[in-house]
């Protein structure tokens, strides 16, 4: 074997062994379907085409301190006046896919993971950590570590969920109330 071949063998031996392979964990929990079943029953609803102006994504934003990245929710009005959102937030790369319920008055029915795309951090999946939400509504901005606990491991997740909660509650008190 010449120097040559031996050079590029090792070279590329090399770099397979140091250059990170990255794994792509997803996994999905519930379909959009499940999720409205477990959030709201049997109750009937009808899909509601919104689609939020600059100036409501503006407004939503200054209320909320959190970013608006989809102008078109997918929405769902319930029989007694709920809501069914379904919309993503940001883990600590990935998106989580999540379904939202809020009662008539704007308040925070239930919340569910739909898909987690992270390789770490699903803690998030714990019904006790989720059930902190319930009953919270635009009149508060919720915070990590103050009226949310936390969870070690899983802190860019556990602030991004609670970061779309206000972003939500928001978009019902400027829109969704209002329809």
């Amino acid at each position: 074997m010449d120097r040559r071949t031996f050079t590029q063998g090792f070279g590329l031996l090399t770099a397979g062994v140091l250059l990170p392979v990255g794994n792509v964990y997803a996994k999905t929990y519930l379909t959009v379907e499940q999720a409205k079943t477990i959030l709201w029953g049997e109750m009937s609803m009808s899909p509601r085409l919104v689609e939020l102006s600059k100036a409501q994504m503006k407004s939503i934003r200054a209320s909320s301190k959190v970013r608006v990245r989809n102008p078109r929710p997918q929405v769902w009005k319930t029989a007694n006046g709920g809501w069914f959102v379904v919309d993503q937030v940001i883990g600590k790369h990935e998106n989580i896919d999540m379904a939202y319920a809020l009662e008539a008055n704007g308040s925070v029915k239930g919340l569910e993971i739909l898909s987690y795309r992270e390789s770490y951090g699903d803690e998030v999946m714990n019904p006790k950590w989720r059930a902190q939400f319930s009953g919270k509504d635009h009149r508060q901005r919720l915070k990590l570590d103050h009226q949310i606990k936390n969870i070690s491991g899983a802190t860019l997740s556990s602030r991004h969920i609670t970061e779309g909660i206000n972003r939500l509650t928001q978009t019902w008190e400027q829109v969704l109330r209002h329809l």
